[in-house]
C-alpha cells in the first residue's frame, strides 16, 4: 500500500524542484521529506529520485508516479472541499494571495465582512505579484489568489486553475499640479515620452505595463526611481520629481498637489480577477470569498470613464 504522505512529498519535490524547497512548503525538515521519499521507494520498489549535482531529478518512474499523485491529491482535495464540507457553514483555513493594491482595496474589506459573518473561516493573506500568486495556488501553497491582467501584459493561467473576472481597474498618469499636463482632461502616450518616471521594480507586471505604453514608438520611458509601493509613487509626484502610472484600485485620496489624468489610445486598464484550483470549484469557502470580493469590487472601484477593452488571458 502506497502511503499518501509519502506520495504528497514526491509531488512537492516535483512541483518545487528540490527536497529543501519541498520541505519549506510542507513545513517539514529536509530530512523528514527525504525519509518520506525513501519510504515511497521501498513501497513501490522503484527509484523515484536521482542525483543531479547538488540537487535531484525525478526518474522516469518518479515522474509517472508524481503524475498519479497529483491526480490523487486533487481528488482528495475535491472530496474535502465538496462532500465533506458544509455548504451552509464555510469554515477552516483559506490561504489567500493578492497583489498590494487589491490587499488595500478588496481584501481588507473582505476580512472585515468575514470576521462579522463567518468567524469560523480562518483566512490568511500574503501580498505577491500576480505571477507568483498564480504559482502558489497552482502548487497548493494557497487556495485563492486575486490577480490582475493588463491589456498589454497577459497573465498565464495554468491548466489546473480556474480564472474568474471581478472587475476592470483603470490606471491614470499622476502629475504634480504645477506640471504642464496638469490641466489636461486626457493624455496620449506620445505626450509622455519625455517625462521622468517612478515605477514598480523591473520585471513586475505593472512595470511591464508602463514599458508597453511606449511599445512601437522607438523609445522607452525614462525611469529614475523603482519602488514597489504606489504610496511612494504618489509622494514623489507630490514632490514634483517624477510622474507615475497608478491604478485606481486601492489608491488613497490624492494630495492637493497631485492630479490624475487618464491615458487614452490605448486606455490603460487591467482586469482584476481570482484564480483557484479546479478541484476547489464547489468549495463553500471559495464560493463565499469570490462572491464577497465581487460585491466589494462593485462598491469600491471608481466608475470607469472610458469603454473597457477585452483583456487577454493566456493558458499555460
Amino acid at each position: 500500500m502506497i502511503d499518501i504522505s509519502a506520495l504528497r512529498a514526491l509531488v512537492a519535490v516535483e512541483q518545487h524542484g528540490s527536497v529543501v524547497a519541498a520541505s519549506d512548503v510542507m513545513g517539514y525538515s529536509p530530512s523528514a521529506v527525504s525519509q518520506q521519499i525513501k519510504k515511497l521507494e521501498k513501497q513501490t520498489g522503484v527509484a523515484v529520485l536521482e542525483r543531479n549535482g547538488r540537487g535531484v531529478l525525478l526518474t522516469e518512474r518518479g515522474l509517472a508516479l508524481a503524475g498519479y499523485g497529483r491526480r490523487i491529491m486533487g481528488e482528495l482535495e475535491e472530496l474535502q472541499a465538496t462532500l465533506l464540507a458544509d455548504p451552509a457553514k464555510p469554515s477552516g483555513l483559506l490561504r489567500l494571495v493578492a497583489f498590494s493594491t487589491a490587499c488595500r482595496g478588496l481584501v481588507g474589506p473582505l476580512l472585515g465582512r468575514l470576521a462579522a459573518s463567518h468567524p469560523a473561516l480562518d483566512i490568511t493573506v500574503l501580498a505577491e505579484d500576480p505571477r507568483e500568486a498564480v504559482q502558489k495556488v497552482a502548487s497548493g501553497e494557497a487556495e485563492l489568489a486575486v490577480v490582475h491582467n493588463w491589456n498589454s501584459v497577459p497573465l498565464v493561467i495554468p491548466e489546473n486553475l480556474v480564472h474568474e473576472d471581478l472587475c476592470i481597474d483603470q490606471a491614470d498618469v499622476l502629475v504634480n499640479s504645477t506640471h504642464a499636463l496638469a490641466t489636461r482632461a486626457v493624455v496620449e502616450r506620445e505626450e509622455l515620452l519625455d517625462q521622468t518616471w517612478i515605477s514598480t521594480p523591473a520585471g513586475a507586471i505593472c512595470n511591464e505595463a508602463l514599458l508597453q505604453i511606449f511599445a512601437g514608438l522607438g523609445r522607452v520611458p525614462d525611469i529614475r526611481v523603482y519602488d514597489p509601493d504606489f504610496s511612494t509613487h504618489i509622494a514623489m509626484v507630490e514632490q514634483g520629481v517624477a510622474v507615475a502610472l497608478v491604478p485606481r484600485l486601492g489608491r488613497p485620496p490624492l494630495p492637493a498637489g497631485v492630479v490624475a489624468i487618464p491615458v487614452i489610445n490605448p486606455v490603460q486598464q487591467r482586469s482584476v480577477g481570482v484564480v483557484y484550483r479546479k478541484t476547489m470549484t464547489a468549495s463553500p469557502n471559495i464560493r463565499l470569498a469570490v462572491r464577497l470580493l465581487r460585491d466589494i469590487a462593485a462598491q469600491e472601484l471608481p466608475t470607469q470613464e472610458f469603454p473597457t477593452q477585452e483583456l487577454p488571458t493566456q493558458r499555460g
